[in-house]
């Protein structure tokens, strides 16, 4: 519900804590009605006074967010019109805890990994050595020696076919996205196929450059061919090295299939290799930019392997598309900011990225390894789906876990976040299974323990009667 600010000043701290308050109850993640911790309680959970508390509480209701009465505590108002949202992506509300205790959620990688001394000591030679004419107007590809940097790391570490001179950098695989829907757009283009289940994003970010998506299922190879063909597209994103959010790898044949149907229709691929660095059980599987540059746009960036704040990715273009896409960034942007490219650039050369991704490598297959422990332990009958890879696995807990809108209430109701597969796009299971999709990067395997075997106890608490 709130994060604590012990360290900001009284006063920083009382305004962080009624904003978060009002912010908790519009958006729904207080509910009506709900009863809020004591200030005593809330106090010692914040690490704040007592007093402090209170007043948030007196505040808030005066502006009617909540209601009190003598001896009855404090309570949240029923007439605040919370944001709609649906149930299974509710924030957790854990009455008596300050948010959520934990959020399986994937996408995000562990923030503390990032390596702030090896950072800053690179900030620290770039300040030395940058002249003044690199603080100029950028070239709206990016920074030469980034680019040099990242064509010599890509070609090297995902057998990509890197041109430096075809390579932009990014505000992230988002902006890449953007960039290449705006051109698609011009050219003609109306729609672009993503795989189903697939990631969200993809279809807002189209949808942001005036262009429509069409779902495109899957089988256990990769995106199905056939579909693809009857749909008429122009042009469609996948994630091949490992599949978002299904896990599976794309397999060669399908790979050389999917890359004929665009030679065959004049089709552009968007590759989003979003983690393709992580797998755990063999080496990663190469690009499938590197099969055939001029049909492929290879995006990625830095934000699983350092952090998502950085904003740093690239994208890669045919030639046919290059110019196109960077006059769109000169008119977006004009470039990223110079610091943050020659400090990335530093990075690369001198070694320190991939320190860095032998790092998370390690650091991430245990997490991984933990997850399916417990879910094994504490769910018994759950299979794990996909390639040992990424920052989340496919967990499809037998029926007996179900109904999955109870389960998700009750995770919720116990400060758990989760995410079914179902907002992926994708329908419900047809075996009665309970399919999940479940982050784990950015927790500790202690914590991924406790945290699967609270949604356990969640589960039994509710009084399932399908055991």
């Amino acid at each position: 519900m709130l994060l604590p600010a012990a360290a900001a000043p009284a006063r920083g701290r009382g305004r962080a804590l009624r904003s978060a308050l009002r912010e908790a109850v519009r958006s729904g993640r207080l509910a009506g009605g709900t009863r809020l911790p004591s200030s005593r309680e809330l106090a010692a959970d914040l690490g704040v006074s007592r007093g402090l508390v209170t007043e948030a509480y007196e505040q808030l209701t005066a502006e009617s967010y909540l209601r009190s009465g003598r001896g009855a505590g404090t309570w949240v108002s029923e007439g605040v019109r919370a944001a709609e949202r649906p149930v299974r992506d509710r924030a957790p509300r854990a009455a008596g805890a300050a948010g959520a205790r934990v959020d399986f959620r994937p996408g995000t990688p562990d923030l503390s990994l990032f390596p702030r001394g090896a950072w800053s000591a690179a900030q620290r030679a770039v300040w030395g050595r940058l002249p003044h004419s690199a603080l100029g107007y950028p070239d709206p590809r990016g920074l030469p020696e980034l680019r040099e940097a990242l064509a010599g790391l890509l070609a090297r570490r995902r057998g990509v076919v890197a041109d430096p001179e075809r390579l932009v950098v990014c505000s992230g695989v988002a902006q890449a996205t953007t960039l290449l829907g705006f051109v698609l757009r011009d050219a003609g283009v109306t729609s672009v196929g993503v795989e189903d289940p697939g990631s969200p994003e993809h279809a807002s970010l189209f949808a942001a450059t005036g262009l429509g998506t069409v779902p495109l299922p899957l089988d256990d190879d990769g995106l199905a061919l056939a579909p693809l063909v009857r749909s008429g597209v122009r042009a469609v994103v996948t994630t091949p090295a490992h599949q978002f959010p299904t896990g599976i790898g794309y397999s060669a044949q399908r790979r050389g299939e999917l890359l004929g149907w665009a030679r065959d229709t004049d089709a552009v691929i968007m590759e989003d290799d979003y983690d393709g660095d992580f797998r755990y059980d063999r080496e990663p599987v190469g690009a499938l930019q590197g099969l055939d540059p001029e049909r492929v746009v290879y995006t990625g960036s830095v934000s699983k392997s350092l952090a998502p704040g950085l904003r740093l990715g690239w994208l890669i273009a045919p030639a046919a598309l290059t110019e196109r896409i960077v006059a769109r960034k000169r008119t977006m942007d004009l470039g990223n900011p110079v610091l943050d490219q020659a400090v990335l650039a530093d990075f690369v050369v001198r070694g320190g990225y991939d320190r860095q991704l032998r790092r998370c490598q390690r650091a991430y297959r245990e997490r991984r390894d933990a997850m399916v422990a417990a879910l094994d332990e504490h769910f018994p009958g759950t299979t794990v789906s996909g390639i040992a890879a990424g920052l989340h696995i496919i967990a499809r807990l037998p029926a007996r876990y179900g109904p999955e809108d109870a389960l998700l209430e009750r995770a919720a109701g116990a400060g758990i976040a989760l995410r079914p597969l179902r907002d992926c796009g994708t329908a419900g299971s047809e075996d009665g299974s309970v399919p999940l999709v479940l982050g784990y990067a950015h927790l500790a395997p202690g914590d991924i323990a406790r945290g699967v075997a609270a949604l356990a106890e969640a589960w039994r608490s509710g009084g399932s009667g399908r055991r």
